[in-house]
């Protein structure tokens, strides 16, 4: 029998682990909003600046665009702080360096809950998972445990105390199995945000790029809306 939870509320300060500019916007806007909204403390550390991300053009002209439309997503939402790791796009690897720079951003940030997208092979049937998202999620776990552990990174040393108060992680999954309730404006600045990402949409398709964010912020709601009912759960509430 599957059953649902409402997402913990007792947190003041998060931390959204993600991969690339733009990974955010696609499974956690609305939630980021609404949290934002009701006070609490939301920062974004992401692993790479997106420069594989834009098909034509060079990548060091890509990670400043796409650097860009990042920070305009965040205003959009209320995020204040969003740092880049620079890793590169698309060579992600499940590695030391890697966990190092997680542990080392969790312990700055010091949050009670982390944010992270799926890092399952897919999103469904069909539809694989980059190697980039399955790295770093996996890696953002360890980084958890890592962050609290004195000795695993003693070079870390000289920098923020170790850090054993990640109390909660939460993953945008396909397959949810905890709600949030979220507003009209949360899900409206959502869509905002996602649009931020213009010349990235833009090279994804031809439609308009409203229509492009739109459509997505849809499916992420529709999605968990019909995953809440099956549940018996009210997710969204206008």
């Amino acid at each position: 029998m599957e059953t649902s939870s409402s997402m913990p509320s007792e947190w003041q300060r998060a931390l959204l682990i993600m991969a690339h500019p733009d990974d955010p916007e696609y499974g956690a806007g609305a939630a980021v909003a609404q949290w934002i909204s009701d006070g609490k403390e939301v920062s974004y550390v992401l692993a790479t600046r997106g420069e594989a991300g834009i098909a034509g053009l060079d990548p060091v002209e890509a990670a400043a665009v796409r650097e860009a439309e990042q920070r305009r997503a965040c205003e959009r939402v209320g995020v204040e702080t969003v740092e880049f790791l620079d890793f590169a796009d698309g060579r992600l690897e499940h590695s030391l360096v890697l966990r190092r720079e997680l542990a080392s951003a969790i312990r700055r940030h010091r949050p009670e809950l982390v944010i992270t997208l799926n890092f399952e092979q897919t999103w469904g049937p069909g539809i694989w998972n980059s190697a980039d998202h399955r790295h770093l999620g996996a890696a953002v776990m360890d980084a958890v445990a890592d962050a609290a552990n004195e000795w695993i990174f003693p070079d870390l040393y000289g920098g923020p105390e170790p850090h054993a108060g990640v109390e909660w992680v939460a993953v945008c999954s396909p397959r949810p199995t905890h709600w949030l309730d979220v507003d009209a404006d949360s899900v409206e600045r959502a869509v905002e945000s996602l649009a931020e990402h213009r010349m990235y949409l833009e090279a994804l398709s031809e439609e308009p790029v409203e229509v492009q964010a739109r459509r997505q912020i849809d499916l992420v709601t529709g999605g968990a809306e019909a995953a809440a009912r099956r549940v018996g759960f009210q997710l969204y509430s206008f």
